[in-house]
């Protein structure tokens, strides 16, 4: 074959399409699902503790770099994943069982490694796999027998090859369950079944995370809304010296309400990303409805969607009210740059007129000056004259300084005014 150049990515973006696969899940089988938050816990942590377990049971380690890994551990089967938020776990162990929920697969883990779990748990789910024939044969006892008796959210799932039951409710044990019925599940299927199971569970309690978050800043907003409200109301009737303040006011609510929306923008955007997962795996999940029974849909539709559409809800106000402080901003500015450029437009008219009085100060100072210097001029010029005179010449003094004193002025006067011209083109180049 010959050779071609690969991109250095090829190879990791292909196998992209094959990340975290599906588990092949032969029924009867128990499972055990964990998924914690891991903002604060790097990944070299959570492989570390990963691979504590392989080696507690010699089994091949995770790869560096993978972000998920599964292997059979003899007495159960384990499967990590490292998302974006959170790592999930799921733990499988296969075999007859009477109460699907009495002995989990995760007994079989050892307890002090879960114990050193690196973060938070927010999911947290048993579910059991069995075939329809040992299932109550009524939806009531289903309920009774393995939901406290709780109101069941059920449906039947990959066009009618299975069917499950949860009431989404965390039990005593801080778990919450799912039950599912393998009417004809192939393997495969049943994996892909669960996967979705877990997942919606898992993106459903992702999504709720922004609703605290929404609810701690509907108050701040009201808040915020209504004292931008007062400082327009105050805009109408602000005088040149409130303007200042109303603006250094608005600056002020400007900064905490974009703080307010650095906070919570990516909040609010991963829980409707979440949101949508969560609706692409029911779709997934090819539910119908059984008779007397709430679906996956319905139940979200009516839980999931209301907590979305207050998220929704917040952000918007946050936006919209930054628009409009945004809007309050550019008027209230443009008042201040009017009342400025009045007073600047004061300043130079008195500035002007001050430079007028100089100017006639200025050309009577010059003509003072002329006179000064033809005076004095005159007056050497007649004492010159007198001195020609003692020697012999003939001349006569006074009529000497009298035909002088129109010369000396007149060439005083152009003299001062090329000095004039020279500084203004002087001044005026600079």
């Amino acid at each position: 074959m010959p050779y071609f150049p690969n991109h250095p990515q090829r190879i990791s973006l292909n196998d992209e399409a094959h990340a975290r696969p599906f588990e092949s899940i032969n029924s009867p089988a128990r499972l055990s699902y964990l998924a914690y938050l891991n903002h604060s816990v790097s990944y070299d942590d959570d492989l570390a503790w990963i691979s504590d377990l392989c080696q507690r049971y010699d089994v091949r380690q995770p790869r560096p770099g993978s972000n998920h890994f599964a292997a059979d551990f003899g007495a159960f089967r384990c499967k990590w994943a490292r998302h974006s938020e959170f790592t999930s776990l799921t733990f499988t162990r296969h075999g007859e069982f009477r109460d699907p929920f009495a002995i989990p697969a995760l007994l079989h883990v050892p307890e002090d490694w879960l114990k050193q779990i690196p973060g938070e748990i927010l999911a947290a789910a048993h579910a059991g796999l069995e075939v329809q024939r040992l299932l109550p044969g009524h939806i009531a006892e289903i309920g009774t027998e393995f939901f406290r008796g709780n109101d069941l959210i059920g449906a039947q799932i990959g066009d009618g090859a299975g069917a499950v039951f949860t009431d989404f409710r965390v039990h005593a044990d801080g778990f919450s369950r799912f039950l599912i019925s393998d009417i004809q599940l192939g393997a495969r299927q049943a994996g892909r079944m669960l996967q979705r199971l877990f997942e919606i569970d898992t993106y459903r309690m992702m999504a709720f995370l922004a609703l605290p978050l929404a609810k701690n800043l509907s108050p701040q907003l009201t808040e915020a809304d209504g004292e931008l409200t007062e400082i327009t109301r105050q805009m109408a009737h602000a005088s040149q010296e409130d303007e200042p303040i109303l603006l250094d006011r608005l600056t002020k609510l400007a900064g905490k309400i974009e703080a307010s929306i650095s906070a919570s923008d990516y909040r609010f955007s991963a829980a409707h990303a979440y949101y949508a997962i969560v609706e692409r795996r029911i779709n997934e999940l090819r539910e119908s409805r059984i008779p007397g029974m709430q679906p996956f849909r319905e139940f979200m539709e009516r839980r999931l969607t209301p907590a979305m559409d207050t998220c929704g809800s917040v952000a918007r106000r946050q936006k919209m009210l930054a628009e409009r402080i945004d809007r309050a901003s550019d008027l209230l500015r443009t008042r201040v740059d009017i009342t400025r450029e009045k007073q600047n437009q004061q300043l130079l008219e008195q500035m002007n007129k001050r430079s007028q009085l100089q100017l006639r100060l200025q050309e009577t100072v010059e003509g003072l000056s002329v006179a000064a210097i033809t005076y004095y001029t005159v007056g050497l010029i007649g004492y010159g004259a007198k001195s020609l005179k003692s020697v012999g010449i003939h001349l006569n003094p006074e009529l000497v300084m009298g035909l002088s004193i129109p010369l000396i002025a007149g060439s005083v006067w152009l003299s001062m005014r090329s000095m004039r011209k020279g500084m203004a083109r002087e001044m005026g180049g600079h």
